[in-house]
Protein backbone atom coordinates (compact mmCIF):
# COMPACT_ATOMS: atom_id res chain seq x y z
CA UNK A 1 0.00 0.00 0.00
CA UNK A 2 1.11 3.40 -0.87
CA UNK A 3 1.22 5.80 1.76
CA UNK A 4 -1.66 7.94 2.38
CA UNK A 5 -1.41 11.36 1.53
CA UNK A 6 -3.38 13.91 2.44
CA UNK A 7 -3.94 16.82 0.64
CA UNK A 8 -1.84 20.41 0.87
CA UNK A 9 -3.11 21.72 4.02
CA UNK A 10 -4.00 25.41 3.72
CA UNK A 11 -4.36 28.30 6.57
CA UNK A 12 -5.66 27.27 9.98
CA UNK A 13 -9.21 26.38 9.58
CA UNK A 14 -11.23 28.67 11.61
CA UNK A 15 -13.22 27.34 13.85
CA UNK A 16 -17.18 27.95 15.01
CA UNK A 17 -17.91 28.74 18.59
CA UNK A 18 -19.09 26.04 20.25
CA UNK A 19 -23.10 25.49 20.54
CA UNK A 20 -24.57 26.02 24.03
CA UNK A 21 -28.20 26.06 25.72
CA UNK A 22 -29.12 29.00 23.99
CA UNK A 23 -27.95 28.93 20.31
CA UNK A 24 -30.25 28.20 17.96
CA UNK A 25 -29.63 25.37 15.85
CA UNK A 26 -28.30 24.96 12.10
CA UNK A 27 -30.75 24.11 8.90
CA UNK A 28 -31.05 20.70 10.02
CA UNK A 29 -31.31 18.09 7.32
CA UNK A 30 -31.20 20.95 4.45
CA UNK A 31 -28.84 19.14 2.59
CA UNK A 32 -25.50 19.83 4.59
CA UNK A 33 -23.13 17.83 5.63
CA UNK A 34 -22.21 18.57 9.18
CA UNK A 35 -19.94 16.83 11.69
CA UNK A 36 -21.11 17.44 15.39
CA UNK A 37 -18.04 17.36 18.02
CA UNK A 38 -16.99 18.58 21.16
CA UNK A 39 -13.38 20.09 20.86
CA UNK A 40 -12.36 18.45 23.80
CA UNK A 41 -13.30 15.27 23.44
CA UNK A 42 -10.94 12.29 22.00
CA UNK A 43 -14.15 10.24 20.47
CA UNK A 44 -15.17 13.27 18.22
CA UNK A 45 -11.38 14.70 17.75
CA UNK A 46 -11.48 11.13 15.88
CA UNK A 47 -13.70 12.04 13.41
CA UNK A 48 -12.50 15.60 13.35
CA UNK A 49 -8.75 14.44 12.17
CA UNK A 50 -10.34 11.70 9.97
CA UNK A 51 -12.78 14.49 7.60
CA UNK A 52 -9.24 17.05 8.07
CA UNK A 53 -6.93 13.92 6.11
CA UNK A 54 -9.31 13.54 3.71
CA UNK A 55 -9.47 17.00 2.74
CA UNK A 56 -13.04 17.25 3.74
CA UNK A 57 -13.10 20.89 5.25
CA UNK A 58 -15.43 22.44 2.56
CA UNK A 59 -17.70 19.42 1.92
CA UNK A 60 -18.17 18.75 6.25
CA UNK A 61 -18.87 21.51 8.29
CA UNK A 62 -17.98 21.14 12.17
CA UNK A 63 -20.83 21.64 14.48
CA UNK A 64 -19.50 22.56 17.60
CA UNK A 65 -21.42 21.09 20.59
CA UNK A 66 -20.69 22.55 24.53
CA UNK A 67 -21.10 19.37 26.14
CA UNK A 68 -21.59 20.93 29.30
CA UNK A 69 -24.44 23.50 27.94
CA UNK A 70 -25.56 21.31 25.70
CA UNK A 71 -28.58 22.69 23.72
CA UNK A 72 -31.37 20.36 24.19
CA UNK A 73 -32.34 20.52 20.44
CA UNK A 74 -28.79 18.09 19.63
CA UNK A 75 -30.64 15.70 21.29
CA UNK A 76 -33.91 15.92 20.37
CA UNK A 77 -33.62 16.75 16.86
CA UNK A 78 -30.03 15.28 15.82
CA UNK A 79 -28.68 12.73 17.98
CA UNK A 80 -31.03 11.17 20.20
CA UNK A 81 -27.75 9.60 22.39
CA UNK A 82 -26.88 13.64 22.76
CA UNK A 83 -23.03 12.06 22.26
CA UNK A 84 -20.50 13.24 20.05
CA UNK A 85 -19.51 13.01 17.47
CA UNK A 86 -22.18 12.29 15.22
CA UNK A 87 -22.48 13.58 11.28
CA UNK A 88 -25.50 14.78 9.58
CA UNK A 89 -25.23 13.02 6.09
CA UNK A 90 -27.62 12.36 3.30
CA UNK A 91 -30.37 12.93 5.66
CA UNK A 92 -29.45 10.29 8.36
CA UNK A 93 -27.51 10.52 11.24
CA UNK A 94 -24.28 8.33 11.66
CA UNK A 95 -22.59 8.08 15.77
CA UNK A 96 -19.87 5.77 17.05
CA UNK A 97 -16.65 7.48 16.33
CA UNK A 98 -14.85 4.24 14.96
CA UNK A 99 -17.97 3.45 13.05
CA UNK A 100 -17.81 6.73 11.93
CA UNK A 101 -14.19 7.22 10.81
CA UNK A 102 -15.16 3.89 8.83
CA UNK A 103 -17.74 5.95 7.48
CA UNK A 104 -16.12 8.91 6.37
CA UNK A 105 -13.58 6.96 4.62
CA UNK A 106 -15.89 4.71 2.66
CA UNK A 107 -18.32 7.80 1.71
CA UNK A 108 -16.31 10.74 1.11
CA UNK A 109 -13.50 11.71 -1.35
CA UNK A 110 -9.90 11.87 -0.86
CA UNK A 111 -7.06 9.61 0.54
CA UNK A 112 -7.73 5.94 1.67
CA UNK A 113 -7.15 5.14 4.97
CA UNK A 114 -7.91 1.54 5.03
CA UNK A 115 -5.58 -0.70 2.86
CA UNK A 116 -6.29 -2.69 -0.03
CA UNK A 117 -3.76 -5.50 1.71
CA UNK A 118 -5.78 -8.09 3.19
CA UNK A 119 -3.27 -8.87 6.23
CA UNK A 120 -3.24 -5.25 7.18
CA UNK A 121 -6.91 -4.69 6.58
CA UNK A 122 -7.77 -7.67 8.81
CA UNK A 123 -4.91 -6.14 11.30
CA UNK A 124 -6.72 -2.51 10.62
CA UNK A 125 -10.24 -4.44 11.83
CA UNK A 126 -8.46 -6.64 15.25
CA UNK A 127 -6.57 -2.90 16.26
CA UNK A 128 -10.31 -0.57 15.76
CA UNK A 129 -11.87 -3.25 17.56
CA UNK A 130 -9.78 -3.22 20.43
CA UNK A 131 -9.49 0.40 20.61
CA UNK A 132 -12.76 0.69 23.06
CA UNK A 133 -11.25 -1.77 25.57
CA UNK A 134 -7.62 -0.09 25.68
CA UNK A 135 -9.38 3.13 26.58
CA UNK A 136 -11.17 1.39 28.84
CA UNK A 137 -8.27 -0.60 30.64
CA UNK A 138 -6.00 3.24 30.74
CA UNK A 139 -8.53 5.49 31.74
CA UNK A 140 -10.13 3.37 34.57
CA UNK A 141 -6.98 3.44 37.40
CA UNK A 142 -6.87 7.02 36.58
CA UNK A 143 -10.65 7.27 37.81
CA UNK A 144 -10.49 4.70 40.54
CA UNK A 145 -7.43 7.15 41.99
CA UNK A 146 -4.98 3.71 41.91
CA UNK A 147 -1.62 3.28 40.68
CA UNK A 148 -0.17 1.75 37.16
CA UNK A 149 -1.81 -1.68 37.33
CA UNK A 150 0.19 -4.56 35.26
CA UNK A 151 -3.00 -4.31 32.81
CA UNK A 152 -1.70 -0.85 32.04
CA UNK A 153 1.63 -2.24 31.64
CA UNK A 154 0.40 -4.75 29.32
CA UNK A 155 -1.94 -2.80 27.02
CA UNK A 156 1.26 -0.24 26.24
CA UNK A 157 3.20 -3.29 25.60
CA UNK A 158 0.44 -4.94 23.23
CA UNK A 159 0.20 -1.40 21.14
CA UNK A 160 4.33 -1.60 21.15
CA UNK A 161 4.13 -5.12 19.63
CA UNK A 162 1.41 -4.01 17.44
CA UNK A 163 3.50 -1.43 15.86
CA UNK A 164 6.40 -3.63 15.41
CA UNK A 165 3.94 -5.59 13.37
CA UNK A 166 4.57 -3.98 9.88
CA UNK A 167 7.96 -2.61 8.98
CA UNK A 168 7.24 -0.41 6.37
CA UNK A 169 6.66 2.87 8.50
CA UNK A 170 6.39 4.23 11.64
CA UNK A 171 2.45 3.84 12.13
CA UNK A 172 0.42 0.32 13.20
CA UNK A 173 0.11 -0.82 9.53
CA UNK A 174 3.23 0.71 8.10
CA UNK A 175 1.39 3.70 6.42
CA UNK A 176 -0.76 5.94 8.04
CA UNK A 177 -4.59 4.99 8.64
CA UNK A 178 -7.88 4.57 10.58
CA UNK A 179 -6.06 2.42 12.89
CA UNK A 180 -3.65 5.42 14.25
CA UNK A 181 -6.62 7.79 14.11
CA UNK A 182 -8.45 5.28 17.01
CA UNK A 183 -5.68 5.19 19.15
CA UNK A 184 -3.78 8.78 19.37
CA UNK A 185 -6.19 10.72 20.69
CA UNK A 186 -6.73 9.01 23.63
CA UNK A 187 -2.47 8.58 23.86
CA UNK A 188 -2.25 11.72 23.26
CA UNK A 189 -4.32 12.41 26.77
CA UNK A 190 -2.99 9.28 29.01
CA UNK A 191 0.29 10.39 28.42
CA UNK A 192 -0.77 13.70 29.76
CA UNK A 193 -2.48 12.14 32.58
CA UNK A 194 0.04 9.34 33.63
CA UNK A 195 3.39 11.29 33.50
CA UNK A 196 1.44 13.92 35.49
CA UNK A 197 -0.69 11.94 38.35
CA UNK A 198 1.72 8.98 38.11
CA UNK A 199 5.04 9.88 36.84
CA UNK A 200 4.81 7.52 34.52
CA UNK A 201 5.84 7.30 31.12
CA UNK A 202 4.38 5.94 28.63
CA UNK A 203 6.82 5.57 25.76
CA UNK A 204 9.64 4.75 28.27
CA UNK A 205 11.19 1.14 27.24
CA UNK A 206 8.69 1.37 24.07
CA UNK A 207 10.99 2.90 21.03
CA UNK A 208 7.87 1.99 18.61
CA UNK A 209 5.31 3.90 20.38
CA UNK A 210 7.35 6.89 21.24
CA UNK A 211 8.22 6.86 17.43
CA UNK A 212 5.03 6.72 16.44
CA UNK A 213 3.46 9.52 18.72
CA UNK A 214 6.65 11.95 17.58
CA UNK A 215 5.53 10.77 13.76
CA UNK A 216 1.69 11.74 14.71
CA UNK A 217 2.79 14.84 15.70
CA UNK A 218 4.00 16.12 12.06
CA UNK A 219 0.20 15.39 10.83
CA UNK A 220 -1.28 18.91 10.20
CA UNK A 221 -4.63 16.76 10.01
CA UNK A 222 -4.08 15.26 13.72
CA UNK A 223 -2.35 18.59 14.77
CA UNK A 224 -4.70 21.07 14.24
CA UNK A 225 -7.02 19.14 16.34
CA UNK A 226 -4.46 19.14 19.39
CA UNK A 227 -5.67 21.34 22.71
CA UNK A 228 -3.30 22.73 25.36
CA UNK A 229 -1.88 19.50 27.05
CA UNK A 230 -2.30 20.99 31.08
CA UNK A 231 -5.88 22.22 29.85
CA UNK A 232 -6.94 18.62 28.69
CA UNK A 233 -4.87 17.80 32.27
CA UNK A 234 -7.23 20.17 34.46
CA UNK A 235 -10.18 19.11 32.17
CA UNK A 236 -9.95 15.75 33.04
CA UNK A 237 -9.60 16.17 36.42
CA UNK A 238 -12.63 18.29 36.61
CA UNK A 239 -15.20 16.32 34.78
CA UNK A 240 -14.19 12.70 34.96
CA UNK A 241 -12.43 13.13 38.49
CA UNK A 242 -9.39 11.55 37.85
CA UNK A 243 -6.42 12.21 40.23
Amino acid sequence: MAAAAAPASSAKEVLPPALGSTSEPPSLFDGTTRLYICYFCPFAQRAWVTRNFKGLQDKIKLVAINLQDKPAWYKEKVYPQGTVPSLEHNNEIKGESLDLIKYIDSNFDGPALLPEDPAKRQFADELIAYAGAFTKTLYSPLIAHVDVPDEVVAALDKLEAALSKFSDGPFFLGQFSLADIAYITILERVQIYYSHLRSYDITEGRPKLQKFVEEMNKIDAYTQTKNDPLYLLDLAKSHLKIA
